[in-house]
């Protein structure tokens, strides 16, 4: 499912923007960028997504905005010599300065190492923030799901009609299968008064049998209405619809290899063209 939310959110004279966008996965992916120092915020981020979502790829951004108009770092330097002291003994060459800082804890915001109180309750308020950008992503994809709604009701009435078409077809009803069997055995061997009629029965009536498409007719019938039952349920039913997509394209393959009528090929292959436009829509559906 996709999607985009933007909200703001402040904490005294700090401010902040967070940025979700959502788009088709067959799992749910969790992206997260925050500001330096902030890592630590994450996985209750990734919690709070995951509480919502079940599929898609979901990207999380965070600005935040210092009352002073910018972010005021401040070194570390008692770790940074320490640093320094072992870069030195272990290596002949001058400590490479650029990557000491890199490290984590050497270079941290000032207001982070002057008051960790605040700091924490910024966050706080930062994390429950998340909250409402995450209804309003939420409600952007129900959104989306309702059109995608329309779309896939789209296709299961084409898939319906198809199924019916192959139903009222001759090639559907035993005794015309019967009956151009038989007439195809009476030309091919052309010495029917040679084989006992008891034996061609038998074997008519075997050949019947392995063309006898209602079987598959009645099973994609019930998949039409179990994916109807899936879409009203008001739950994540993805995976259960894209299984059910491959048990649709099962019974159209069938249907297809049993065929002995040009008419009812010719169904076949517009129901496995359905089949797959349903599918390919499918994976939008969380």
């Amino acid at each position: 499912m996709t999607g985009f939310a933007r909200t703001r959110g402040e904490h005294g004279a700090d401010s902040w923007v967070w940025e979700i966008k959502s788009v088709n996965a067959r799992g749910l992916d969790v992206r997260v960028r925050l500001p330096s120092a902030h890592e630590d915020v994450e996985s209750a981020i990734r919690d709070a997504v995951a509480k919502r979502f079940r599929r898609g790829s979901i990207f999380a951004s965070l600005s935040l905005q210092r009352a002073d108009g910018g972010e005021v770092l401040q070194v570390d330097r008692t770790l940074l010599d320490q640093l320094i002291a072992v870069t030195s003994e272990l290596s002949d060459s001058s400590p490479n300065v650029e990557a000491l800082l890199a490290v984590r804890g050497v270079v941290a915001p000032a207001d982070q190492i002057a008051d960790e109180e605040v700091e924490k309750a910024r966050r706080k308020a930062c994390i429950e923030n998340i909250g409402v950008a995450l209804d309003a992503l939420a409600t952007a994809r129900e959104e989306e799901g309702a059109r995608l709604l329309a779309l896939l009701e789209t296709r299961l009435v084409e898939i319906e009609t198809f199924v019916a078409e192959a139903e009222s077809g001759a090639a559907a009803r035993p005794d015309a299968v019967r009956e151009r069997m038989q007439s195809q055995l009476v030309d091919l061997l052309d010495v029917t008064h040679a084989v006992p009629e008891e034996r061609l029965a038998q074997e008519l009536a075997l050949i019947a049998v392995k063309n006898d498409v209602r079987e598959e007719i009645d099973r994609l019938g019930a998949h039409v209405s179990q994916a109807r039952d899936l879409l009203t349920e008001g739950e994540p039913v993805g995976r259960r619809l894209d299984f059910l997509c491959q048990e649709f394209n099962r019974e159209a393959n069938t249907l297809c290899a049993k065929s002995n009528d040009v008419e009812l090929t010719r169904i076949g292959m517009a129901l496995k063209a359905s089949i797959d436009q349903l599918r390919e829509q499918v994976q939008n559906v969380e």
